[in-house]
């Protein structure tokens, strides 16, 4: 996954487009709700990606999000 992919993926399911979703907004006060935050967790738990719903509860903005993703994809070697 890349910051980008990350991107339009959240801001697919918010209704945005990509370009509209800055690195440091807070995701629940741009529209990213509880429902919205878990169909996401799924998505990408069928995708490999070590993130749950919990994560996503820890982590205000793309930013904080995309730092945790990389982190979890350096330790797991992808």
């Amino acid at each position: 996954m890349t910051l980008e992919d990350l991107r339009a993926q959240i801001a697919d399911v918010m209704d945005l487009d990509p370009a509209d979703l800055p690195d440091d907004g807070n995701l629940m006060d741009l529209g990213l709700d509880s429902m919205r935050a878990m169909n996401l967790a799924m998505a990408w738990e069928e995708q490999g990606l070590d993130l749950d719903f919990a994560d996503l509860g820890e982590t205000e903005t793309l930013a904080q999000l995309w730092a945790l993703i990389e982190a979890r994809q350096s330790q797991s070697g992808t």
